[in-house]
């Protein structure tokens, strides 16, 4: 559930197929978001799962995202 919505919120913001996004999958690297598309990710995740992510350099793959959001849910 947590993944499946984080991949259609990324996929959203980057015209991106959600096929394409798995849990390795590098947010900045392979899907070529610049730091403006990561904040905006962010504040969307944030705002989904009424979490907080402090800092933006813990986002670096899917699998960061998720974590991050089990974590704060606990």
């Amino acid at each position: 559930m947590i993944l499946e919505k984080i991949k259609e919120i990324i996929a959203e913001q980057l015209g991106k197929d959600p096929s394409e996004i798995t849990m390795e999958t590098n947010i900045q690297s392979d899907l070529e978001a610049d730091s403006l598309d990561l904040f905006q990710i962010i504040n969307d995740i944030e705002d989904e799962f009424d979490v907080k992510i402090e800092d933006a350099e813990d986002v670096v793959t899917v699998a960061d995202v998720v974590k991050l959001i089990e974590e704060q849910k606990k």
